[in-house]
């Protein structure tokens, strides 16, 4: 089956299989925001699981418990993020890191910001959780209207990307992945609506990819030709062909820049598609078939519904043949991830949450001759949560707080793996 085939990048790294584990916020980094042992022990979980890949953690204060790249990391700190590295690929799984700014996304208490200090992003565009009282005034709260960055802010925070890459580079990671979706820092520079400057970083698609451009040429420039380099991107609906025309442009851009590959995702804050409770609260069945055969039929149906952001992938497969292309969100069969990569539309197959409930699925699973077809699948029960969060959820006037919670479950995961303790089995 395609899924066990190995696979190489541009920049020549080869992935053992096409299961990448995506990264996921796992919200346990010290007040240091070091990574400490909590983290050696979750991921030699996700080294010892089978994966072709594994991501780490969003390296950026979007949260007070996230890991932030040390400005100058001592000796014993680069011994840590060495051992990090280590612990990742000791089984040889080739790991990237995931390098992240929030922009207007920083809630206040994440990083050193003081409570009434704003955000910054590329023009004075606060987020739109609607137009409701209540939901303007939690959403000024929360994150309040962003400060419009100089290019001095520009050129900073393009040398902070590009000192995380050294650092993952030297610590012995192969790569690492920019975040250019979900809403954050990089995904507002790509977009018109939080993007209304006029000058090098805005007024046009290519303009607005700019800093996504610099960044990918300056970790070149400091790292090596072999250090991989991807980036995670929003989705677009192709009914909106304004938008569809202007991130295909800059996904062009983006492949001549020399990326090697472009991971899809989807949602923000403002609309958490990713976050809605129909992918990770409820069990799906989906489409079972009696047969063991790899080259099983999927229905159709099946597949649009396990692979959220297909569509999309098949049309950026249309323009740019050659782009290594990686879609998360929604997969839960092995028929349904198999059917993805044998229709041509992408050539990784993205796993979030349920590698946080079984990080060994590849091994256990998905990759198991042992296991039929039929039961090569990981639908996920609801989690309980008491009817005090409930109802908390139903009142908030914004979507993102039932994200939120769905989130803070995942990462509770992690942080159990990271104590030496197992997962909440919650498989159907």
């Amino acid at each position: 089956m395609l899924l066990s085939d190995d696979i190489t990048l541009p920049c020549g790294l080869r992935f053992p299989n096409r299961l990448a584990k995506a990264a996921m916020a796992e919200s346990m980094a010290p007040d240091s925001h070091n990574p400490d042992d909590k983290f050696l022990i979750a991921y030699r979980e996700w080294a010892e699981g089978g994966w072709g890949n594994v991501m780490v953690s969003q390296i950026y204060l979007g949260g007070p418990a996230d890991v932030q790249i040390p400005t100058k990391p001592s000796e014993r700190l680069q011994e840590i993020w060495k051992a990090w590295a280590e612990t990742c690929q000791r089984q040889g799984t080739p790991t990237l890191v995931q390098l992240c700014h929030p922009g207007r996304q920083s809630p206040p208490g994440a990083g050193q910001r003081s409570f009434f200090s704003k955000t910054i992003a590329p023009s004075a565009v606060k987020l739109d959780f609607g137009h409701g009282l209540l939901t303007r005034a939690m959403a000024l709260v929360l994150f309040g209207t962003p400060r419009e960055m100089t290019l001095s802010d520009i050129n900073e925070a393009i040398e902070q990307f590009v000192a995380g890459a050294k650092q993952s580079h030297v610590a012995g990671f192969k790569g690492v992945e920019l975040h250019g979706a979900h809403g954050y820092l990089l995904a507002q520079f790509l977009s018109p609506k939080s993007n209304i400057r006029q000058d090098e970083f805005g007024g046009s698609p290519a303009k607005r990819a700019e800093i996504v451009l610099r960044i990918i040429r300056r970790i070149r420039e400091e790292t090596s030709k072999e250090f991989c380099i991807g980036i995670k991107l929003n989705s677009v609906d192709a009914s909106d062909s304004g938008s569809l025309e202007d991130i295909m442009e800059q996904i062009g851009l983006i492949d001549d820049a020399g990326i090697d590959f472009v991971e899809i995702s989807g949602g923000t804050y403002e609309k958490p598609l990713t976050f809605q409770d129909s992918e990770v609260g409820a069990p799906n069945p989906g489409s079972k078939t009696s047969s063991s055969s790899p080259n099983a039929v999927v229905k159709t149906s099946t597949l649009q519904r396990e692979a959220f952001f297909l569509s999309f992938a098949q049309t950026v497969r249309q323009r740019f043949p050659s782009l290594i292309l990686m879609v998360t969100g929604g997969f839960r069969t092995r028929l349904g991830m198999e059917a993805a990569l044998q229709s041509g539309a992408c050539d990784l197959i993205g796993i979030a949450r349920p590698a946080a409930v079984i990080p060994q699925l590849p091994k256990e699973i998905i990759l198991n001759t042992q296991v039929k077809d039929e039961d090569a699948n990981i639908h996920l029960k609801p989690f309980a949560v008491s009817k005090f969060v409930r109802l908390l959820i139903w009142l908030s006037p914004i979507r993102s707080v039932g994200a939120g919670v769905v989130s803070v479950y995942y990462a509770s995961q992690i942080q159990r793996m990271g104590q030496g303790l197992k997962p909440v089995d919650s498989r159907v």
